[in-house]
């Protein structure tokens, strides 16, 4: 079974849990109950995004023309700008076998993970902000797959012209395989996700957490960034771009939230006006009213 159709099944089992969490609930009202049908609702939304991701980039194996050429120009525009050499980092790292396998291993092991956790610590931990962290990932996550769908960048490691290797496949580390199997997936360097998401984490863990310990985690996309440059997935230029998305994520997050808790509150108003106006004046209730003509008098 593909992924993307993994996915798509946990995410419906996930949310079909939620729903009879929810409705035991409603009957057994206890706190493991609520907080079952909570965490199955999440998890179903973020496995049910995974699943659109996935088949969005099944979608854009059509669109893979000019990936090289943007990738080239990239090279020549960061040259211009003078920004350090990603061919001379991986060399360096060529010649030190056992960091250039740990850089490896880091970029295909850590991204997924590191973000499941950091959403169930956030699930867990600080409740409250995760509403926040879910709508800054799905626009960040979503706007970076959107530059990966209609304009494909092809990874440095294509670039064999400029001195690059796939040290990766060399190693047998690779995540994606040889240069043309999968090669839609491949082209998908601009922005780079993980360094937005490491990024991320960086900076809600920074604006959450209340630990003085919390500052280390900038050490997460620091090695994030060096590890996607030395290993020849991604160039300088991808990370700023990320970045650049990741803060306009977040603005038009705030934005959102705002704009939706003024709209509740406009709604509650109406719901409280509405339900004032058809409750008795416990004013009047207490003046007596006069008994109507000829009823008898009590003696």
């Amino acid at each position: 079974m593909p992924l993307w159709q993994q996915a798509a099944v946990g995410a419906g089992a996930l949310l079909a849990l939620a729903v009879v969490a929810r409705v035991v609930h409603r009957w057994w009202p206890r706190r493991g109950v609520e907080l079952v049908a909570a965490a199955s609702r999440e998890a179903g939304i973020i496995l049910g995004l995974f699943t659109l991701w996935q088949i969005a980039r099944i979608l854009g194996v059509t669109r893979v023309a000019g990936g090289v050429e943007r990738a080239e120009w990239i090279w020549r525009a960061e040259r211009w700008l003078h920004l350090p050499s990603e061919v001379a980092m991986e060399r360096f790292m060529l010649g030190h076998e056992g960091l250039l396998r740990a850089a490896n291993d880091f970029y295909g092991w850590v991204h997924f993970p590191a973000m499941n956790l950091f959403l169930v610590w956030v699930f867990a931990r600080h409740r409250r902000a995760y509403p926040s962290v879910r709508t800054t990932i799905v626009l960040f996550t979503g706007s970076s797959l959107l530059f990966h769908m209609f304009l494909p960048v092809a990874p440095p490691r294509m670039l064999t012209s400029v001195g690059f290797v796939d040290e990766a496949v060399l190693l047998g580390q690779s995540v994606y395989g040889e240069f043309g199997s999968g090669v839609a997936a491949q082209l998908s360097a601009l922005p780079s996700v993980h360094v937005g998401w490491a990024f991320l984490i960086a900076y809600e863990v920074i604006r959450i957490s209340p630990s003085r310990w919390r500052w280390l985690i900038v050490l997460h996309p620091i090695v994030t960034t060096l590890v996607v440059v030395v290993t020849a997935n991604h160039f300088w230029a991808d990370g700023i771009v990320a970045v650049v998305l990741l803060v306009l994520a977040e603005l038009v997050g705030r934005a959102l939230t705002r704009a939706l808790r003024r709209l509740r509150g406009r709604i509650r108003a109406r719901r409280d006006a509405d339900a004032g106006r058809g409750r008795p004046d416990p004013v009047a209730a207490l003046v007596t009213v006069p008994p109507p003509a000829g009823a008898r008098e009590p003696v």
